[in-house]
């Protein structure tokens, strides 16, 4: 019974220790728990310069430039949508309103005319620095490329047309809701959509349709929560539990040695018919033993005899010597001789009891040791009368 209750106590105290020295649990790096389904939504909202390209420019020697004041204008990006894990999300985007339609055949010197216009895409989001990296939610920039379709009108031309787009986005995270982003896209639609009826030029390649290029300065707003939950580890939790179970069984070891010794003890003090000579006390130190981390005696039966020296230092007015000791197999220099003298101090406050004065009471702390073995008999104080 009493085995059972050291064993118990000892995986208290050991779980305890594993708490304090585990800081926190082992994650995935690339797996995250799955967040209901309003997180994770965001809206976003920019200002754009927009530049259109159609068939109808090709032969004419134009300049390309996007910033030509014949071609470009301002416009805005509006968009909303969600992220269904760290990496990988969808949006709806709506863009325009104004653009600039190019066709030299019909504007002459002009070249162009004004554009009313709208695009809607749904677009497929690729986090690129969660897929590769990992996901973290310290980051502060994202790279992340799209890709997708949808529908463009002409409010100017009364023209609709389908068609596909491709870009990228960089994001920067200022804080867990808000970010500012820099975008830039290519859109490739049908003809007819910036007004231009010219299709007899250029039907491969870059002029065989109309191209619109953009870029976007813009701000991003998170909806509800937007971070993730990082799955643990299983292994590594599996593998840390293993090595707390391997230092308890450690534990335990030293447990049944001590066991051992204190049955030995007992077994020699029950063959004593009369207590030792009180000289024997002189040169004799009486060992008094720890468990491992902790300055309380593990048993009180280790006080029988420092009851012995007790009473011969009160009878004669004699000094006694208390010596403490930690082993060096565990802990560092400085626990260690922080233990020894708290265990010499706990067996010195024990003499006191049993009515030793404090001023015939000598204590020193030894630090950690490798004197006997097993290691669990450095854990100790020893008393003694002192010369």
């Amino acid at each position: 019974m009493k085995k059972l209750i050291f064993a118990l106590a000892l995986g208290f105290s050991l779980s305890g220790f594993a708490q304090e020295s585990t800081t926190s649990t082992p994650v995935r790096k690339y797996s995250v728990a799955t967040n209901p389904f309003w997180s994770n939504w965001f809206f976003q909202g920019g200002l754009e310069w927009n530049a259109w390209y159609s068939a109808a420019e090709h032969g004419n020697g134009l300049a390309r430039s996007p910033f030509k004041s014949f071609r470009s204008n301002p416009g805005i990006g509006l968009a909303v949508g969600k992220w269904f894990t760290p990496e990988l999300g969808l949006r709806t985007k709506l863009q325009g309103i104004w653009g600039k339609t190019v066709d030299p055949s019909r504007f002459g010197k002009d070249l162009s005319s004004p554009n009313k216009y709208w695009i809607l895409s749904e677009q497929i989001m690729l986090n690129l620095n969660n897929l590769i990296c990992g996901y973290d939610e310290d980051r502060v920039w994202n790279f992340i490329p799209f890709v997708g379709g949808g529908l463009g009108h002409s409010m100017s031309h009364g023209t609709y047309s389908m068609g596909l787009n491709v870009g990228a986005q960089s994001l920067w995270k200022l804080n867990d809701k808000l970010g500012i982003y820099v975008e830039a896209g290519w859109h490739r639609y049908e003809n007819g959509i910036d007004g231009s009826n010219d299709f007899s030029r250029g039907k491969r390649g870059w002029d065989s349709h109309t191209n619109n290029l953009y870029a976007e300065l813009g701000v991003n707003v998170n909806l509800g929560k937007s971070n993730w939950e990082k799955t643990p580890d299983i292994d590594a939790i599996n593998a840390l539990h293993q090595s707390e179970l391997d230092a308890l069984n450690s534990q335990l070891n030293d447990a049944n040695a001590e066991n051992d010794r204190l049955k030995k003890l007992l077994a020699e003090q029950k063959e004593v018919e009369q207590p030792a000579p009180v000289k024997e006390y002189v040169t004799t130190p009486v060992s008094v033993f720890f468990n491992i981390g902790k300055n309380k005696v593990a048993n009180r039966r280790d006080l029988v005899s420092v009851e012995q020296i007790a009473k011969y230092a009160k009878d004669n007015d004699a000094k006694v010597l208390v010596e403490g000791y930690a082993d060096s197999a565990t802990g560092s220099a400085e626990l260690n001789n922080r233990l020894s003298q708290e265990r010499a101090e706990a067996v010195a406050a024990e003499l006191e009891k049993l009515g030793v004065p404090s001023g015939n009471i000598m204590t020193k702390g030894h630090g950690g040791v490798s004197d006997l073995s097993p290691v669990s008999y450095n854990r100790r104080a020893t008393v003694q009368i002192s010369e």
